[in-house]
């Protein structure tokens, strides 16, 4: 019996650097607010199709990452990539059964459960938001997400990463 090594870690990597970079785009006016954390929402794609191979250690080095390029408190995002991850590694069967209109309130969920965390450490370490706009952002990635899913979907099968 043979097991053909796994396919794809680069498209993985580089599914990844481009969510740090779209981050890093500034959004227009008003709609600044709503900007989705890209690399939360590429966690947990990840995380869902391919839990074997992206789960909590993957979340706590992509939350490391971005704690660094935002100059956050080392391990903030960690804390709260992580989580996500492990939440989403618990329940990616029922998310992925569900309608891909239905799996947009799972990862709005997911994404406020991330936005509080931040928040909770923020306000912990003496730097609370100042409004609840701060979870705007997750409203943002829901509105985001059927695209997201197809086309990392699509790559997903084109590379034939597994």
């Amino acid at each position: 019996m043979t097991v053909a090594p796994r396919a794809g870690g680069w498209v993985i990597a580089l599914s990844f650097l481009v969510a740090f970079l779209l981050g890093g785009i500034p959004w227009p006016g008003g709609l600044e607010r709503f900007r989705p954390d890209w690399a939360a929402l590429v966690l947990i794609y990840w995380s869902m199709a391919l839990p074997h191979r992206v789960g909590i250690g993957t979340g706590w080095l992509v939350g490391l990452l971005l704690d660094v390029g935002r100059g956050a408190l080392l391990g903030q995002h960690a804390l709260a990539f992580a989580s996500v991850a492990y939440l989403t590694s618990q329940t990616y069967r029922r998310i992925r059964a569900a309608p891909l209109w239905q799996q947009t309130f799972s990862i709005l969920v997911l994404l406020l459960v991330k936005q509080i965390l931040v928040f909770w450490i923020s306000g912990v370490i003496g730097y609370p938001p100042k409004d609840w706009w701060y979870l705007a952002p997750a409203l943002g990635g829901m509105a985001c997400w059927p695209l997201l899913f197809v086309i990392l979907r699509d790559v997903r099968r084109y590379f034939e990463v597994s």
